[in-house]
């Protein structure tokens, strides 16, 4: 059965655009559209659409509001569409707020540069929300650590859509109680994400100390025009420091470094520090910034010292770095399938027996604490 979609905006004319990119695949189906947030609001209630998505300026009831009452009433996953500009970037951290799953730019030159890959995009995502229930039961946390499996090969960058088939190698949920520290000694820290990350690595980030002894990396798929509002954002809700990452940034403990989007955030190791790298990169990477390059350069600069986390995502970036960064010592979790908005990436290192744990959003904070800082 086609997922439900009701398409949320004033323009006719991208209501009509929009309605159609959907309709073109078999597995999704605009059921309505509506002109403004109070219309989509109404709508939500009425028809029990799957997805929403939802413009952000709009008369007689805005998006951002809209996303409110509709999570209030009856949550349903949403995806923004948004402008490329630091006024767009802020309204749409807020409706990521509000309870917004996930965000595309408006202009569809600005998703990709090819048309059909736009196009394409536009649908994954849809389906990746429409496949999430907003209410999904958790299952009982249970003590486990990854089962080794044998990995398959895979090259560094390849686009991979999120899988929703069983993982080869299934992770249960450990939670904070459950996990013993190792006692194993840290110098870095690194997240990974992409869809649901803005709020996973707020909910995160907002329980580390001021005086957390490593420092930390921070990898989020996001256009280049958001990265320093969404920086800016944690460093205002944090008790560390929190910066958009600049080539040749000195790493200092209870600092973390959001990869500016749109280019390559490398580590490279100096003296007994570490210093960062930020550069365009190569044209034909899938991912800018991309979670594997940044691994892949901790893996060489920090080796085994190194506790990296995989979270919320769609598709597999990150995965053939979790597995340089395993090969010489270093520690990876992955977030849960429960508490993902796309259980993509996170699967990747799991499935792959990358991952030695698999952790509710809930417990990650309380989780690394309890890991890499010494008491």
């Amino acid at each position: 059965m086609a997922i439900k979609v009701l398409v949320v905006d004033d323009s006719s004319f991208f209501r009509r655009r929009v309605s159609e990119i959907v309709n073109q695949d078999p597995e999704l189906e605009v059921i309505a559209t509506a002109s403004n947030g109070a219309e989509a609001v109404k709508m939500a209630a009425e028809l029990n659409p799957q997805v929403i998505t939802m413009d952000i300026e709009m008369p007689v009831m805005d998006g951002i509001t809209a996303v409110r009452e509709i999570m209030a009433k009856c949550p349903t996953p949403i995806l923004m569409f948004s402008s490329l500009t630091h006024d767009g970037a802020k309204a749409t951290l807020d409706a990521l707020d509000a309870g917004a799953l996930d965000f595309l730019p408006k202009r569809f030159e600005d998703i990709a540069t090819n048309k059909d890959d736009a196009i394409l995009l536009l649908q994954q995502r849809v389906k990746a929300l429409g496949r999430r229930r907003m209410f999904r039961p958790i299952a009982r946390p249970v003590v486990a650590s990854t089962p080794s499996v044998r990995p398959t090969s895979s090259v560094l960058g390849t686009t991979s859509i999120a899988s929703h088939a069983p993982a080869t190698a299934p992770v249960r949920t450990s939670t904070a109680a459950s996990i013993r520290a190792s006692g194993k000694q840290y110098k870095l820290l690194l997240i990974g994400t992409s869809t649901g990350g803005p709020v996973a690595l707020q909910k995160i980030l907002t329980q580390f100390p001021a005086n957390y002894p490593h420092p930390i990396l921070l990898i989020q798929h996001m256009p280049a025009a958001f990265t320093p509002a969404f920086a800016s954002r944690l460093n205002g809700l944090c008790k560390i420091d929190v910066k958009e990452a600049a080539n040749g940034d000195l790493l200092k403990p209870g600092c973390a470094y959001l990869a500016p989007g749109g280019m390559q955030m490398m580590v490279e190791r100096t003296g007994g520090s570490g210093r960062l790298k930020v550069i365009a990169g190569s044209a034909d990477m899938n991912y800018k910034p991309c979670v594997d390059i940044t691994f892949a350069s901790a893996s060489k600069a920090f080796s085994g010292d190194v506790l990296a986390v995989v979270l919320t995502g769609m598709g597999a970036d990150g995965r053939e770095g979790a597995r340089m960064l395993k090969a010489v010592g270093a520690t990876i979790w992955a977030q849960d399938e429960a508490s993902c908005v796309v259980y993509g990436m996170p699967q990747a290192v799991a499935s792959a027996g990358i991952a030695t744990q698999s952790i509710a959003l809930d417990n990650m904070a309380e989780c690394i604490l309890k890991e890499s800082v010494r008491v």
